[in-house]
């Protein structure tokens, strides 16, 4: 049997640190294997601060670079980059033994007003970090277009946004050219509302052609998502946890940012109800059906305990909470186990829409439990339900040839 790397054999400065380092890793869920390397590592790093004649409040980022320079120099580590000192440096600073990151930079005029620009729609619009950072890539060419021809702010014209979306969004499909306007609207109601114009000019920011309802929503048949929950392998607790965001997904039409942020506190028993942590900071409650409460109480019994209060964990170390493009992610590698074609997480959305349809239920009961905010959002399934359509349809008086 392989000995592992002890503490025990670390030397240096950061001798006394390595016990609760290689706990600290074991408690993140890093396998025996991992934490010996990583342990190696450290008594590298330790070894070559105390021939610099250096302590850790001395590893700064550019010295841990350095270390990684003359490690993999000596080709006795691993490192290929200062990224894989994170772990390490991650503890240190901590414990509070290894000084923080360097700041950056003193910011621009550019990054001062998306900073700005980033605060207000937290704050005022309610969007999520990662539609907050969409939201700034998309207008920072404008911004700094802006600063390249000199343009004052207070003199913003209609003609120069006009100019810019005129050049911008030829070049664009019809999805980011949309998105290009929508957050250029937002950019100059907040650049109006903090006073930096004195022109309301969102107003000046056309419209692009709507291609939304020209296509049918694409849910999925009963058959594929039987396929998809049967390729969960429940021997496993990845299997396990992976049935139980399937079905959620499926039976709740649930978001993949919603599964993310569900929270274990969210899921009240005896009420029978989940607490949805939906967009725009809203919070709503749906019944919890019998079967996805199983599932989930299947997964949370088995599932590691963790300082995190998400309920859906990453299973590789370091283990925290299951982010949304992990929730997609699910759902593509089980397209793949089943043999279907790759879908996204919101494609099951569609499905548990046209699922409540095709049971009876009106479109006002789909939006409650998709938490529309305009029934408009959610009239796009009428055209899915078949049986209600054909109702409709008007006899055919004419001649067929």
């Amino acid at each position: 049997m392989k000995e592992w790397y002890r503490a025990s054999r670390v030397a240096g400065p950061l001798a006394g640190l390595a016990a609760g380092f290689g706990e600290w890793l074991r408690a993140e869920g890093f396998s025996a294997s991992t934490v010996s390397q990583r342990m190696c590592q450290f008594d590298r790093l330790s070894c070559w601060l105390e021939r610099e004649g250096l302590s850790a409040a001395g590893l700064t980022e550019l010295r841990a670079q350095q270390f990684v320079e003359v490690d993999r120099a000596s080709r006795a580590g691993f490192a290929k980059s200062a990224r894989t000192l994170r772990l390490p440096l991650t503890y240190l600073r901590g414990a509070g033994v290894a000084p923080p990151p360097a700041p950056d930079l003193a910011p621009g005029p550019v990054d001062a007003l998306l900073s700005g620009f980033g605060d207000y729609l937290v704050s005022e619009r309610g969007l999520a970090a990662k539609s907050v950072r969409e939201y700034r890539r998309v207008v920072g060419p404008f911004l700094a277009e802006l600063q390249r021809s000199r343009v004052v702010l207070q003199r913003l014209s209609a003609r120069d946004v006009t100019s810019f979306l005129a050049r911008e969004c030829p070049r664009r499909g019809v999805s980011e050219a949309r998105q290009l306007t929508k957050a250029l609207r937002a950019l100059l109601r907040y650049l109006y509302v903090v006073g930096l114009i004195e022109t309301r000019l969102e107003c000046a920011v056309p419209g692009v052609a709507d291609q939304r309802g020209q296509s049918l929503p694409r849910g999925l048949a009963p058959a594929a998502v039987a396929a998809l929950l049967a390729s969960c392998d429940r021997e496993r607790l990845v299997g396990v946890r992976d049935y139980a965001v399937l079905l959620v997904l499926a039976r709740l039409g649930l978001r993949a940012g919603e599964v993310s942020a569900m929270q274990l506190e969210d899921l009240d028993w005896h009420a029978g109800e989940l607490l949805i942590r939906g967009k725009g900071r809203r919070r709503e409650r749906l019944p919890l059906p019998v079967d996805v409460g199983e599932a989930l109480v299947a997964y949370l019994r088995r599932r590691s305990r963790a300082v995190s209060r998400a309920v859906f964990l990453c299973q590789r170390a370091p283990r925290g909470p299951l982010g949304p493009t992990a929730v997609s992610a699910i759902v593509r590698a089980a397209c793949q186990r089943a043999g279907l074609p790759l879908v996204c997480a919101h494609r099951l959305r569609h499905t548990a829409a046209t699922e409540m349809l095709r049971a009876g239920g009106s479109l006002g009961e789909v939006a409650q439990v998709l938490r529309h905010q305009s029934l408009q959002t959610t009239a796009v399934y009428a055209k899915v339900d078949y049986h209600r359509l054909r109702e409709l349809a008007r006899p055919w008086s004419g001649s067929v040839r």
